[in-house]
């Protein structure tokens, strides 16, 4: 693994976070708490897209690592070829549904009396746009991520995030109007598509490729032996980490997702560091275990030591910290629940950042369907512990039920990475 690929992914991570910290008070000041919740909401749901590629994106990533590995890139356009109709299908489908919520009265499952309904539907509808856009993006980063090109996709990804802050704080100097706050989120979305088809084109021609790659059922249904898992992990796992927020707006109220998000978005970012690890670590470890079978234990131990002790060094710092860094972050907005909810987060986002790591792992053995399977199971499970743990503790429930799952999914992910499982072969 190459440093310059993490220190690029961490660029891309990071950057956002900035223009969050210098956007996010003044823009919570000028739209208020409930205004803030739904758009949460709606930066939830954009990121929940990105499940919606079916799983094809990380097939993508898979199989084109493979074939380079095995020196077979002329197959490379075909594949990607086919990953893309089948995406925008997919995404087209989900944008549909998204907006057949809106007659079925989508504005009023959240708690927001102080906010029109015709705002909430008009980021609907606008959001139903994002959503096949965002889905197919996924795929094509699939592509840049086998062909290791991650100083295109943090370059992107920066951007996206800079807009994701700083579009709605520049329109909040002009409307509150919930529709006009969504639409740069949307408009990005939207850009990003092209740019990503673009990136992933360029690589396959530079990998020696000319032909511009047919649709092969054949393929469609070789990558979904992988991708099928994947999408059911891509489906699932978007489902948990944004239920708590979802759940809070539903049996609480929207500026109550505020003093949960604003906590939680702090903690949460510090996993930047293995986000960048692990994009960089997938498709290595996907080449290492074709090229190098015996290999791939020591390089993945070696990172997962050092991701450890990292983090647990962050979490330590930031869970003392937190009260300080909120207050001069929110200032006198900031209520009181928030620090003890992020202080709550910090034990789930250590165990998460391990868990990211196994998550890899697994995937890069081809073992999806563990992935999956086990989210089937925690779904359930942790939507009956949020809604209990909140009704009965408030925040703080919603947070010691993300906390426990996280320390849960951990632990499960450990034992079949490391526990024997064999791993699958890709198709040649």
């Amino acid at each position: 693994m190459r440093l310059s690929h993490v220190a690029w992914n961490l660029g891309g991570l990071a950057v956002p976070l900035a223009v969050a910290a210098l956007t996010v008070p003044p823009l919570l000041a000028r739209i208020g708490p409930e205004r803030f919740g739904l758009l949460a909401l709606a930066w939830g749901l954009i990121g929940y897209a990105s499940g919606l590629d079916l799983g094809l994106g990380r097939a993508l990533t898979q199989r084109v690592a493979g074939l380079r590995g095995a020196g077979q890139e002329h197959d490379v356009p075909d594949v990607l070829a086919t990953a893309g109709r089948i995406t925008l299908i997919a995404g087209l489908c989900f944008g549909v549904l998204v907006l057949l919520a809106v007659p079925a009265g989508a504005a009023g499952w959240v708690h927001a009396a102080g906010t029109p309904r015709g705002e909430i539907t008009a980021a609907v509808l606008l959001l139903a746009l994002a959503l096949p856009a965002q889905a197919m993006s996924a795929t094509y980063r699939g592509l840049n991520e086998a062909y290791l090109n991650f100083r295109g996709i943090s370059l992107l990804r920066a951007g996206l995030g800079v807009v994701n802050f700083a579009g709605p704080w520049l329109v909040s100097h002009f409307t509150p109007h919930l529709g006009w706050l969504v639409l740069p989120l949307v408009a990005s979305r939207l850009l990003s598509l092209a740019i990503y088809r673009a990136l992933a084109w360029r690589c396959v021609r530079q990998g020696g490729a000319t032909a511009p790659g047919r649709y092969r059922p054949r393929t469609g249904r070789e990558l979904f032996a992988f991708g099928r898992w994947v999408t059911v992990s891509s489906i699932i796992s978007p489902m948990l980490v944004q239920a708590d927020r979802f759940t809070i707006g539903a049996l609480v109220s929207a500026a109550a997702v505020s003093a949960y998000v604003l906590p939680y978005e702090v903690v949460v970012q510090s996993l930047v560091l293995t986000g960048a690890v692990s994009s960089v670590m997938f498709p290595g470890l996907s080449r290492l275990l074709r090229e190098d079978p015996l290999g791939w234990r020591h390089y993945f131990m070696t990172w997962l030591g050092r991701v450890a002790a990292l983090m647990a060094l962050v979490c330590g710092l930031l869970a003392l910290l937190l009260p300080l860094l909120l207050r001069a972050w929110i200032g006198p907005q900031l209520q009181p629940v928030s620090v003890a909810v992020g202080q709550i987060l910090c034990l789930g986002v250590f165990a998460n950042a391990l868990g990211t790591l196994f998550y890899a792992l697994l995937h890069a053995r081809g073992r999806a369907d563990i992935t999956a399977r086990l989210h089937v199971v925690e779904l359930p499970v942790f939507l009956l512990l949020l809604a209990g743990l909140i009704q009965e503790y408030g925040l703080r429930g919603a947070a010691w039920a993300w906390t426990l799952r996280m320390v849960a999914d951990a632990a499960l992910l450990a034992w079949f990475a490391l526990g024997g499982t064999r791993p699958r072969r890709a198709a040649a």
